[in-house]
């Protein structure tokens, strides 16, 4: 169950400061007329449980002298304690994903051991007893489309092109980021098909296969780089299927992973 608490300069010491020698602290400075605090509060209150941080609440309009020792000039304004101390922090209402990402650079969700597990078990080679735990996950957070997103990959790489689809289809437009990858998703079940069973006939058909299966194993820079040597010899292939599958890796890999901000530079010199 999540801790969550009310804090002002009476508990500060005993919930923020002592508590963060046991597990992280994360501490929102709020006021009840700071919309974007509105935004975050409900956010930050559903991931304490998941993340297992204590979540420490301080209306900066009744506690000023713990907002100004801290240097809280805009809100909302999260701060990560851990050991006594001020670690990391940010200003203003982070969306989920980012939210999520700025977390994960400190601790690990319950979620994400659980995910761990079932790769260490593929590792094993008991991929039946991986698949049984990415179902249970989809049962227990049905809302989370970051895990949709995973459990949909290991279907796909199973040649379960069926499953993978219809856990797809659940991830609603209005979830863009989401949304964007399980739409290339869809494309790299194409790229799998291309992986088992292409027929291989030329010097490029051999690349496209072979980059298809890099990009099924999550192998995303060898196989940027062999649909990158496809463009560069025939930007026509099969279609353009070169830049296809660059621009499914990117939706893949999302607008901010330091791939798709290379080999999009590279992708544009080719074309252009």
């Amino acid at each position: 169950m999540a801790q969550i608490y009310d804090v002002s300069d009476v508990n500060f010491e005993e919930i923020v400061i002592e508590k963060s020698y046991d597990k992280p602290v994360v501490v929102d400075f709020w006021a009840p007329w700071c919309g974007p605090c509105r935004v975050l509060k409900p956010l930050l209150e559903k991931l304490a449980d998941e993340y297992d941080y204590i979540l420490a609440k301080i209306n900066t309009d009744e506690n000023p002298h713990i907002a100004q020792e801290f240097g809280v000039q805009g809100i909302p304004d999260v701060k990560l304690f851990k050991d006594g101390k001020v670690i990391d922090g940010f200003v203003g209402a982070y969306p989920e994903p980012k939210l999520r990402e700025w977390l994960e650079k400190h601790m690990k969700s319950k979620l994400q051991q659980e995910l761990d597990r079932a790769k260490i078990l593929i590792l094993e080679g008991k991929r039946e007893e991986a698949e049984e735990i990415y179902k249970e996950l989809l049962e227990k957070y049905p809302q989370n489309k970051a895990l949709a997103i995973e459990v949909a990959k290991f279907f796909i790489n199973e040649g379960k092109i069926d499953e993978a689809i219809k856990i797809l289809d659940t991830v609603p437009e209005y979830q863009k980021e989401y949304y964007v990858q399980a739409q290339a998703l869809k494309e790299l079940a194409k790229l799998k098909d291309a992986c088992d069973n292409l027929e291989v006939e030329n010097e490029l058909d051999e690349l496209y296969k072979k980059a298809s299966c890099y990009t099924v194993d999550g192998n995303y820079e060898e196989a940027l780089k062999l649909f990158l040597e496809i463009l560069q010899k025939d930007k026509s292939y099969r279609d353009e299927a070169g830049r296809k599958a660059m621009i499914t890796i990117f939706n893949i890999l999302g607008e901010r992973d330091p791939l798709t901000k290379e080999y999009r530079k590279k992708l544009a010199m080719v074309l252009y």
